[in-house]
């Protein structure tokens, strides 16, 4: 397993990353644990997971994919073989059963009450990575910017206070380094800029979508992560499972993330059904499965420290690993490139 650096902090992470959302809800915790041991049998040693995790998230689920890693970790004794990744919410209010509070925020006080409950979820007593789930303020993300941007004028956290309650919590050794997600150019040149002028700790990645139908990644913040040594830790590489060309002419397999949960409409936006049917043809002609190919094709980026991926069966985890197989060539590149070209970023 290629190995790449997390930003600037010194640490090496797997190229693959095991997202554990579906942990709690659509994978229980005895398959939970086998995914696990066949990542970490893999090289597969970077899990990322979040307090608001189960997805789609509940009241009755929130937390649970902490807990299941957690409980693993423990049970395995391999808390010291990965590297742990994990998120506190962004500003909102519609989860007030998190933490109690009738607005989540990234206020220093909320910041540390959550990274206690994440502690304890996970049964560790440090974080490698603590990322920012989305920003404080309202910004365009989760497919919200699909019209176009709209500028609001909010009250949020300033961004040296959110920093400041983050070095505390690197100083009481909770934490090593940390992250943002969801986030935008300007958001991540604003954190860089506080932490550098104050000696506050430095933001090492961005966990943000990025996929063959969805690349807007490369158009500014691609730029700040090469030279700024920020890696994307890019999450829905094969579009929630869009890009295997299952939800096609609108099918929903049984059992899939679209028959249960519906939620793909960043998936059924003008343009991308055909987009979606080109990539598909694309890996049909190469002799290669969709999803292996959507899989390689954010991992050979140059701009990815990882790529980020959740499996529903072990059958589509197999997949994962040998999508690495997969020789990325230049007409294979000059065939993804064409579609792009026709038909760009068709979700957001």
């Amino acid at each position: 397993m290629e190995r790449r650096p997390l930003g600037r902090t010194g640490l090496d992470v797997s190229a693959l990353c095991l997202g554990t959302m579906m942990y709690g809800d659509q994978i229980d915790e005895a398959e939970a644990f086998r995914q696990m041991d066949a990542c970490l049998d893999h090289g597969v040693d970077f899990f990322d997971s979040a307090e608001m995790y189960t997805i789609p998230p509940k009241p009755e689920t929130w937390g649970d994919s902490e807990r299941i890693v957690g409980r693993w970790m423990k049970e395995r004794g391999a808390r010291a073989k990965i590297t742990l990744a994990t998120k506190v919410v962004g500003r909102s209010r519609n989860f007030p059963y998190i933490r109690d509070e009738k607005e989540t925020d990234l206020s220093p006080r909320q910041i540390k009450a959550a990274c206690e409950l994440n502690l304890q979820r996970l049964q560790t007593d440090y974080i490698d990575l603590y990322q920012l789930h989305w920003p404080d303020r309202r910004a365009p993300n989760f497919g919200s910017d699909l019209r176009g941007y709209h500028h609001y004028k909010d009250d949020y956290t300033p961004f040296e206070d959110t920093l400041g309650a983050l070095d505390d919590l690197v100083k009481e050794g909770k934490i090593r380094h940390i992250g943002l997600s969801n986030e935008t150019p300007w958001g991540v040149m604003r954190f860089l800029a506080e932490s550098e002028k104050r000696g506050l700790p430095r933001v090492a990645s961005i966990q943000n979508c990025y996929n063959l139908v969805n690349r807007t990644y490369e158009y500014g913040l691609a730029e700040i992560g090469m030279n700024e040594d920020v890696g994307l830790l890019a999450y829905s590489p094969m579009g929630q499972g869009a890009l295997s060309g299952k939800y096609l002419g609108g099918a929903r397999p049984a059992g899939s993330r679209g028959e249960l949960f519906g939620r793909l409409g960043r998936y059924e936006t003008p343009g991308a059904e055909q987009a979606i049917r080109d990539y598909v043809q694309i890996a049909k002609d190469f002799g290669i499965d969709p999803s292996a190919m959507a899989m390689q094709f954010v991992t050979t980026r140059p701009w990815v420290t990882t790529n980020m991926f959740g499996a529903r069966t072990m059958e589509q985890l197999e997949t994962v690993f040998a999508s690495l197989e997969i020789e990325w060539t230049k007409e294979l590149d000059d065939a993804v490139a064409a579609v792009h070209m026709r038909a760009p970023n068709v979700v957001m």
